[in-house]
């Protein structure tokens, strides 16, 4: 990808604090990988040549590289999952495979995306991520940003505003029988909202039961009186949207959230309905706070 003016390149590095001083080898003997014989075999292995323990325990075969990169997480305090182990989507590679370099971008983009916050001095970080069409990468930039801002111990609400095609009740293997719809049409409340303790502080707002009238609910005075009230209870607030190009309802939301993450795809999304989308969401009062190019 190559930066462009006012673009948010999902390219980058982050910092990750130890919480405690954990050894990988007690956190392989808490999870039943490794017994006392075996580290002291691990440990003879590291005096002689001088390895780090989980190098050393992977040379003598007592462990693989699932079960070190999942160690090295815990001693970081990263929600980590292992990758086809789990229920949740392959889509979120951020957990599942938190070493790969697409992870490593979206921390990027999460970094950025903290900066700017900082410089404007912006204290509700509510964000509306936005494309022109389908299949352009905006649920998952979503989900894993979420992830990725509940990795840093943020209060994290991910709220699937898409109800014409949801998603993220599918991407974490949620319920979606109540959800966003509901609350919107006064038929549920705060309970619509799942904890999802997998991933630390991070809880998900699913769309719900399909609405015959997605634009009316998002365009009411609803949406703005909800994210009002939930964001003295979350740091921050992500939403994803339906496609802008097809349907009004990304403004909508996007006028409510008062900022928006643009995301365009690489040999998909035409340069021409991009322009067009930050145009309308900036005419609307929707601060744009960058573009992603996805590029897989």
């Amino acid at each position: 990808m190559t930066p462009q003016e006012n673009v948010l390149p999902i390219e980058g590095s982050s910092v990750s604090l130890v919480r405690g001083d954990r050894r990988i080898g007690s956190i392989l003997a808490e999870e039943g990988r490794l017994d006392a014989a075996d580290i002291q075999r691990v440990m003879q292995l590291q005096h002689m040549e001088g390895l780090r323990f989980g190098d050393a325990a992977l040379r003598l075969g007592l462990i693989n590289i699932d079960d070190l990169h999942g160690a090295i997480a815990k001693q970081y305090n990263l929600p980590h999952l292992l990758p086809g182990k789990d229920s949740f989507s392959d889509e979120l590679v951020i957990a599942q495979d938190p070493f790969n370099p697409r992870a490593e971008e979206l921390r990027g983009l999460r970094t950025q995306l903290l900066i700017r916050w900082s410089r404007a001095g912006v204290k509700h970080r509510v964000l509306a991520i936005v494309s022109p069409g389908a299949g352009e990468g905006r649920s998952y930039v979503a989900a894993n940003l979420a992830v990725a801002f509940s990795q840093l111990g943020e209060r994290t609400l991910l709220i699937d505003a898409d109800l014409r095609n949801p998603r993220q009740h599918q991407i974490f293997n949620i319920s979606d029988r109540v959800g966003l719809s509901a609350v919107l049409s006064g038929r549920a409340g705060r309970s619509a909202i799942a904890s999802v303790p997998e991933f630390g502080a991070l809880s998900l707002l699913p769309a719900g039961a399909r609405p015959p009238n997605p634009q009316e609910l998002l365009a009411g005075l609803g949406l703005g009186v909800l994210l009002h009230e939930l964001r003295t209870e979350f740091d921050v607030i992500l939403i994803d949207t339906a496609p802008a190009r097809a349907y009004a309802d990304a403004q909508a939301v996007a006028f409510r959230a008062g900022n928006a993450l643009v995301v365009a795809r690489k040999d998909t999304t035409r340069l021409a309905d991009t322009k067009t989308v930050i145009r309308e969401l900036g005419d609307m009062g929707a601060h744009i706070v960058g573009t992603v190019f996805n590029s897989f």
